[in-house]
């Protein structure tokens, strides 16, 4: 089963699950804010892509952290405490479609690939 791990207010993560609902993707909603990340997924997930293109430098809860909290980040083990302390700077989407693929962000060029 494809999961989708995001927040549900995000414009990204709604434009990215109507292009799967609208390509008939049949996917688990994994909200992040409501129920975390546990820390070996993130993991996982910075083991496939790097931890650069989890962190949402971009974002507003980025943004809103304590300049001496974003200059702490500086390695993977510093993202992923960042990560794990305020998931709301994990860039959205984070899709594990169920051919095992992973895709951070919307790309539906990506998401065509691996959908079923």
């Amino acid at each position: 089963m494809t999961t989708v791990y995001a927040i549900p207010n995000c414009d990204t993560v709604k434009k990215a699950r109507d292009w799967l609902s609208s390509n008939g993707v049949t996917y688990e909603f994994h909200d992040y804010k409501k129920q975390g990340v546990p820390a070996e997924r993130v993991q996982r997930w910075m083991q496939t892509v790097g931890w650069e293109p989890l962190l949402n430098r971009k974002g507003p809860t980025w943004r809103k952290l304590a300049p001496e909290v974003q200059a702490a980040v500086v390695d993977a083990a510093s993202a992923l405490a960042c990560m794990q302390a305020h998931s709301s700077v994990i860039k959205r989407p984070v899709i594990e479609w169920d051919d095992g693929a992973l895709t951070v962000g919307l790309v539906p060029d990506e998401f065509a690939r691996h959908a079923r």
